[in-house]
């Protein structure tokens, strides 16, 4: 059975999900503006934010709302947190490494969460306490602890974003591990360690949307999380990293550059 929220949520997600792999089929028509160098908003951006929000305020409409398109919506009980398209780059590029994310939080804690992505048809959810699942089955963080045999995520910053130590810590964890994947959608990279799939993964200068889901994802699968200087990581925070708990403080090591 699951809790009643993400019931909500996936039906929100799925209904809205159509949308994106209508899109996605079209993906040469789509109408893209541009924001800042590398940051697109698509007509599909806006259509599902639009679908998710229509949902979700039926069935919790006196919450706060947290959108990457519309900003704040003032609430006054617990907040929501949605990005209608995580990864919009992959999408114009036809990638389909995406997902649509929702959370819930109460009183600065992620209580329940979700990231689907609807062309690969992966829905993955956590709730407090309840574990992490993709598709009905449980999931868990990858027992590697030899980083020469793990594969770490990162974000790769580019255009006015990239910052000093980017380079150098890319280096530092390339020459330990067995390699470094860039996604393209921090969501699906949290979903990923929470699977096992991946290892650790860090990146800076993220917005809450964009892990939420995630971060509890990966703390329900049994992995562990913080700033990537080894910071406690809260809802406020801008940068982040995941790991399967035994590489954690090797990570931090080689990311702080002491």
């Amino acid at each position: 059975m699951l809790p009643a929220t993400i019931n909500i949520f996936e039906k929100a997600a799925r209904k809205a999900g159509k949308i994106l792999i209508r899109d996605f089929g079209e993906i040469e028509n789509l109408q893209i503006q541009s924001k800042n160098v590398g940051d697109f908003v698509t007509s599909s951006d806006l259509k599902v934010e639009k679908s998710l929000l229509e949902t979700l305020k039926y069935y919790f409409p006196d919450a706060n709302y947290i959108t990457e398109e519309s900003g704040h919506i003032k609430g006054n009980d617990e907040t929501i947190v949605i990005d209608p398209i995580d990864g919009t780059s992959n999408f114009i590029h036809g990638i389909p490494n995406i997902g649509i994310v929702i959370s819930k939080i109460v009183s600065d804690e992620i209580t329940d969460g979700i990231i689907y992505n609807p062309i690969l048809n992966e829905f993955y959810w956590a709730s407090n306490g309840k574990g992490a699942w993709c598709n009905n089955k449980r999931i868990r963080v990858s027992k590697r602890h030899d980083l020469s045999s793990c594969l770490i995520g990162t974000g790769a910053p580019f255009g006015n974003r990239i910052y000093k130590d980017y380079y150098q810590e890319l280096e530092n964890i390339s020459k330990l591990t067995a390699g470094v994947r860039r996604l393209g959608a921090a969501s699906i990279d949290l979903a990923y360690v929470a699977s096992g799939k991946i290892d650790g993964f860090w990146e800076k200068d993220l917005n809450l949307w964009d892990v939420s889901s995630g971060i509890l994802l990966v703390s329900e699968a049994g992995g562990r999380l913080s700033e990537p200087n080894g910071n406690k990581w809260t809802t406020k925070s801008r940068d982040i990293l995941a790991s399967n708990t035994l590489i954690h403080n090797q990570l931090i090591e080689n990311l702080t550059l002491l």
